[in-house]
C-alpha cells in the first residue's frame, strides 16, 4: 500500500501501491470516472489517502500507458515510465490545480515529460556510443596508416634501424608500440602512461624525423 503523504514518496514501486504481477511488471487497469471523478480521486490522493490513489489508478493506467508507448516505443521502457509517472503523481498530487485543467490533462503531462525525457536521454547515450566507437577506428587507422606508409616497406633494413635508433627514447619507444605490437594511441598512452595527446605528439615528431632520416620530405 501508499505510505501516508507525511512519509514522503515510496522507496520503490511495489511500496507505492501500484499493481504489480509477476516478475515486477504492472497490472494495467481501464477505467472509466469522469473528469470531476478523477479530480476528487486526486484530491483525496493529495491528502494521502491510498485506497483513492489505487482507485485513480484503476481509472487511468491503460491512457497513461497508451501514452508513453506511442512514444517511446518499448514495452519495458514504457512500463518503467509508468511506475515513475504515478510515484510522482502520488508525491505531487497537491500541487494539482483544478482551475488549469482536467486531473487527467494533468497526469498526461506528466507521463508525456517523463516519456519524451527517456527518449532524449536514450538517444544521447546511442550517440555517445557511436561517437566513441568512430573515434577508436579512427585512433587505429591513424596509428596504420602513418607508421605503415612511413616505414613498411623498409622496416627490416639497416637504415630504417639507424634512423628509429636516432629517435628520443620517447620518440622511439611510442613508435615501436604502435607499429611493431599493432596498439592504438590510446592503447600505447596507457602503456607508457603518459596523456593521449602527449603519445599523438611523440609519434606525429618520430614520423617526421623518420621522414627526413629516410629521404622524405618533412612536414
Amino acid at each position: 500500500m501508499v505510505r501516508p503523504r507525511s512519509g514522503g514518496a515510496p522507496g520503490n514501486p511495489g511500496q507505492s501501491g501500484l499493481p504489480l504481477g509477476e516478475g515486477g511488471s504492472l497490472v494495467l487497469s481501464g477505467g472509466g470516472d469522469g473528469s470531476d471523478g478523477l479530480d476528487a480521486l486526486l484530491a483525496a490522493s493529495a491528502r494521502g489517502e491510498p485506497a483513492a490513489f489505487a482507485e485513480l489508478f484503476d481509472a487511468t493506467s491503460r491512457r497513461i500507458y497508451g501514452l508513453v508507448l506511442r512514444i517511446v516505443g518499448d514495452p519495458g521502457f514504457a512500463e518503467e515510465i509508468v511506475q515513475e509517472t504515478y510515484l510522482q503523481i502520488w508525491d505531487r498530487a497537491d500541487g494539482f490545480d483544478r482551475s488549469q485543467g482536467s486531473a487527467l490533462g494533468w497526469m498526461l503531462t506528466i507521463a508525456h515529460r517523463r516519456a519524451v525525457d527517456r527518449v532524449r536521454s536514450e538517444s544521447a547515450a546511442r550517440r555517445r556510443d557511436l561517437r566513441d566507437a568512430a573515434m577508436h577506428r579512427d585512433g587505429e587507422r591513424d596509428v596504420a596508416e602513418e607508421v605503415v606508409s612511413t616505414v613498411d616497406a623498409e622496416r627490416r633494413s639497416l637504415d630504417v634501424r639507424k634512423c628509429i635508433d636516432g629517435l628520443t627514447g620517447k620518440q622511439r619507444e611510442a613508435i615501436e608500440l604502435a607499429y611493431f605490437d599493432g596498439r592504438t594511441y590510446s592503447q600505447v598512452a596507457e602503456h607508457v602512461g603518459a596523456a593521449l595527446p602527449t603519445v599523438k605528439s611523440r609519434i606525429r615528431d618520430g614520423l617526421r624525423n623518420l621522414k627526413i632520416c629516410l629521404g622524405g620530405v618533412g612536414a
